[in-house]
């Protein structure tokens, strides 16, 4: 059994911590009306342990085979963590040489690599209950040697289970580890492999739309936007309303970022841009559901998407609500921006201060026409994705 002992700490703390160092290396992250905590609230509610920088579905059975592998080893935790990044390394080339080239980290990079796949994957394995360990990859790695010298003693006790399960690193469900998996290996799961993953989703994730549609079967779609599934009526009724009001959310405030890049392709004088976004813009609001928008209850959105891991600023519920307004009042067209404008810039003035694209030229001239432009999708990408890699499993 893969075990240690690790020192005392608030998880939800460190998780939460995690998280948000991860977002900040991601690319689709970039938020500049201060809409990202909403964003990921929703995306957490609908597809835990994903993320916007997850490739393939099993690495999230490669992290824990490779990191088995490490467990007996002596070295200290800087020798560990190079061992760790030869292993990843090694994992890539063994991708290519099963034949694989769509969505291997590194595929290009090679060893020097910047973000390894353990990195990517590590929260998700702890949200999905594949990872018992709850610390970072350097406090694994610093646990280790310590394990090495004295493994911990089970109390002869009614908790011995309990504790004994407190020093596992990975689940026990955890299929064993393909002989070939430094040599050749591809991304296509074994149904083994498959059923384990989601018999962690269900004892860990059992309300989420990711779960709903890894045991159904009724994931892979191609379709955009979770709301455009074809399967949609048959969603749970609790996240069916979950996933209207975030059609409601992206589609309200996908104005709001396109308006954002259009005031600045205006300020860079960058008549091209300018076009474009004006058309965009236009294209935005006639696409707008307006009924529905106006009977959408706020105070209900906000109750629906509570979550634990993500705290949401008054301020951000004002900008939201300001912008409700905007767009029920129709105050957001080509011949009256100025109200929508003032709301917008304020909102990225008080976010980015002295950063402000707004007031720093400076920042301002090294922007490159985009940012946020487009709409949410809450990780449905990323969800298809795995959902398409279970049902091929074989």
């Amino acid at each position: 059994m893969s075990s240690l002992a690790w020192i005392d700490f608030d998880e939800a703390e460190r998780q939460r911590a995690q998280r948000i160092m991860s977002l900040f290396q991601e690319r689709e992250s970039r938020d500049e009306l201060g809409l990202g905590g909403i964003r990921d609230s929703i995306a957490d509610h609908l597809f835990p342990g994903t993320s916007t920088i997850q490739t393939r579905l099993r690495y999230m059975l490669f992290i824990p085979w490779l990191f088995q592998m490490l467990e007996g080893s002596a070295a200290g935790p800087d020798q560990l963590t190079a061992e760790a990044r030869a292993l990843e390394n090694r994992l890539a080339n063994a991708l290519k040489a099963g034949g694989e080239s769509n969505g291997i980290i590194g595929r290009n990079a090679g060893a020097a690599v910047q973000r390894l796949p353990s990195s990517v994957y590590w929260a998700g394995l702890s949200t999905w209950g594949i990872r018992l360990f709850p610390g970072s990859i350097d406090s694994l790695f610093s646990s280790l040697r310590h394990l090495q010298r004295s493994r911990p003693r089970v109390r002869e006790s009614e908790d011995a289970a309990s504790e004994t399960q407190s020093f596992q690193i990975w689940t026990s469900s955890l299929p064993a580890r393909p002989a070939d998996l430094l040599e050749a290996v591809t991304f296509r799961l074994a149904p083994e492999e498959a059923q384990c993953i989601i018999d962690q989703l269900v004892a860990k994730q059992p309300r989420s739309l990711l779960t709903f549609l890894a045991r159904t079967g009724g994931g892979v779609a191609d379709c955009h936007y979770i709301w455009e599934h074809p399967h949609l009526a048959d969603f749970p009724d609790d996240t069916l309303a979950l996933v209207a009001h975030g059609e409601l959310f992206s589609s309200v405030m996908h104005g709001a970022s396109l308006l954002y890049n259009l005031l600045l392709s205006e300020l860079r004088a960058k008549p091209e841009w300018v076009e474009d976004y004006q058309s965009r813009l236009q294209d935005w609001r006639t696409s707008l559901d307006m009924p529905a928008i106006r009977a959408w209850s706020l105070d209900a959105f906000w109750q629906v998407i509570d979550h634990p891991a993500h705290r949401i600023r008054p301020a951000a519920k004002r900008f939201v609500g300001q912008w409700l307004e905007l767009v029920r009042s129709g105050e957001i067209d080509g011949r009256r921006l100025a109200p929508a404008a003032r709301v917008v810039e304020e909102r990225e003035r008080r976010l980015k201060t002295s950063q402000s694209r707004f007031a720093n030229r400076t920042v301002r001239d090294r922007w490159t026409g985009a940012s946020g432009v487009d709409r949410l999708s809450f990780r449905w990408a990323q969800a298809r994705s795995h959902l398409r890699d279970l049902a091929d499993a074989e």
